[in-house]
C-alpha cells in the first residue's frame, strides 16, 4: 500500500471516528434532556442539530451575504435571506393573529427606540469584524474554526456588559412596541410585509444586474439521483435551506411558544460566569425579576435558547464532517486577533441592546410584524458598511 493509500485510509477512519462521536453526542443530549427535562425540550435541542446542518450545508450566513452584496453587489445571499424572511412571515402572521386559538405562541415584539438603532448599527460593524452574525458565528464554530470560538467569547462578554447598561438605555425612551398585526389585522400587515419584501427583492437583482454580467440564481436545480447525497453530505441550494430553516423555526414556534432566537442565551451565559465568580448583579436591572431572574436560577438546558444553541453546534459539527468540511484553524494574526475582539464585544453589546441579533431581531421581529425588526434591519445594514470598510482598512480584505 502506497504512501498516499494510507494517508487516504487514516483520514477516511478519522472522519468516521468524528461523525461518530458527533452522533453519539447529539444522542446522549437528546436522551439526557428527554430524561431530565422532557420530550419538549429534547425535540427543541433536535430542532437546534437540524438548523446547524442547515446553515452548514448551504453555508447559508448573514455576514458573508452582506459583504458580497456591499463590496461587489452580489446579491444571491441577500436575495436568499429575503425569501426566508417572506416564507417564515407566512408561517407567523396567521399564527400570531389568532387565526389557529389552540396555538398559544408569542412574536418577537419590542419596543422601537435608541436602543435599537446603536445596538444593531454596532452589531453591523461586528458582524463584519468578528466574521459572523448570531447563527454565523455558531455555525462556523462547529465547523471547527478557532477563531470563531474567539469571537463567542467576546460576544458573551459584550453581551454581558449590555445587559449591565440595559436599564439605562431604555431611560432614553421609545415609541413602545408597534406590531402591524396588532395595528391592522394579520392579513393586510402579511401583504404589507410581503411587498415591501418583494421590492427589496427587485432592487437587490437589479443593483447585482447593473454591476456584474451574470447574477447568480437561488433556485438552483438538483438532479433526482443527486439528492440523497446532497441532502447527507451537501453542498445544499440556497432554496433548500430557505425551505429548511422557516419550516425548522415553525416547529420552534410551536413548541417553544415563539420564534428562534440566540443571543439571549449568551448574556445568560456571561451572567451565570460572573455571578459565579462573585460577581455582582443587584444593580442590573435586566436580571432582577420575570424570565431572566427565573433563567439565572435554572438550569441552562431549561433555557430554550441556549439549548438550541448546543444542538446548533454539534448539527453544524456533524454536517461539515460528512461534509468534509470540519478543518480546524489555530492561526490568527495580530490584525484579525484585534478585529475579532472588537468585533466579538460590539455583537455581543449591540445585540443586547437592541432585542437580538440577525435571527432573534431582523428575521423573527419582521416575521412577527414588529416596526423593530425594520429598523434593525436598516441601522444593521448602515453598521455592516462601515465594518466591510473597516475590514479593508485593518489589511483583512483588499481594497
Amino acid at each position: 500500500m502506497s504512501d498516499s493509500q494510507v494517508k487516504a485510509n487514516s483520514k477516511n477512519l478519522l472522519e468516521s471516528g468524528t461523525i461518530a462521536l458527533f452522533l453519539l453526542a447529539i444522542l446522549l443530549v437528546s436522551l439526557f434532556v428527554q430524561g431530565l427535562i422532557g420530550t419538549k425540550q429534547s425535540l427543541l435541542f433536535l430542532i437546534g442539530v437540524g438548523l446547524g446542518m442547515a446553515l452548514l450545508h448551504a453555508l447559508f450566513g448573514f455576514t458573508g451575504g452582506w459583504r458580497k452584496f456591499i463590496r461587489h453587489r452580489k446579491s444571491d445571499g441577500v436575495r436568499a435571506q429575503i425569501l426566508l424572511l417572506m416564507l417564515t412571515s407566512i408561517f407567523f402572521f396567521p399564527i400570531l393573529g389568532g387565526s389557529f386559538p389552540g396555538i398559544v405562541a408569542n412574536g418577537a415584539v419590542a419596543p422601537v427606540g435608541y436602543s435599537i438603532l446603536i445596538g444593531a448599527f454596532l452589531f453591523g460593524i461586528g458582524m463584519q469584524l468578528g466574521g459572523g452574525c448570531g447563527s454565523g458565528t455558531l455555525f462556523t464554530m462547529g465547523q471547527g474554526q478557532i477563531d470563531m470560538l474567539l469571537t463567542l467569547t467576546f460576544f458573551i462578554i459584550g453581551a454581558t456588559l449590555g445587559s449591565s447598561h440595559l436599564d439605562w438605555w431604555f431611560s432614553l425612551g421609545d415609541l413602545g412596541t408597534i406590531s402591524l398585526i396588532q395595528e391592522s389585522g394579520w392579513v393586510l400587515a402579511l401583504f404589507i410585509t410581503l411587498v415591501v419584501l418583494v421590492i427589496l427583492y427587485i432592487i437587490a437583482m437589479a443593483m447585482d444586474r447593473q454591476r456584474n454580467q451574470q447574477v447568480l440564481p437561488v433556485f438552483q436545480p438538483v438532479q433526482r439521483n443527486k439528492i440523497v447525497s446532497l441532502l447527507i453530505f451537501g453542498r445544499w441550494p440556497l432554496w433548500w435551506a430557505v425551505i429548511i430553516i422557516a419550516v425548522l423555526n415553525l416547529f420552534t414556534m410551536l413548541l417553544a411558544g415563539h420564534p428562534w432566537s440566540i443571543t439571549y442565551a449568551f448574556s445568560l451565559w456571561g451572567t451565570k460566569i460572573w455571578t459565579a465568580l462573585g460577581g455582582d448583579i443587584s444593580g442590573w436591572a435586566f436580571w432582577q425579576s420575570g424570565y431572566p431572574a427565573a433563567s439565572l436560577e435554572r438550569s441552562v438546558l431549561q433555557d430554550t435558547t441556549s439549548l438550541m444553541n448546543f444542538g446548533l453546534i454539534l448539527g453544524a459539527g456533524l454536517a461539515a464532517t460528512l461534509a468534509g468540511r470540519f478543518a480546524p484553524e489555530t492561526k490568527i494574526n495580530r490584525k484579525k486577533l484585534i478585529a475579532i475582539v472588537v468585533g466579538g464585544l460590539l455583537l455581543g453589546y449591540g445585540a443586547r441592546l437592541a432585542f437580538g441579533c440577525n435571527i432573534g431581531a431582523l428575521l423573527a421581529g419582521i416575521s412577527s410584524g414588529s416596526v423593530h425588526g425594520w429598523l434593525w434591519l436598516v441601522a444593521a445594514f448602515i453598521g455592516n458598511i462601515v465594518g466591510t470598510r473597516a475590514r479593508i482598512v485593518l489589511g483583512l480584505d483588499k481594497a
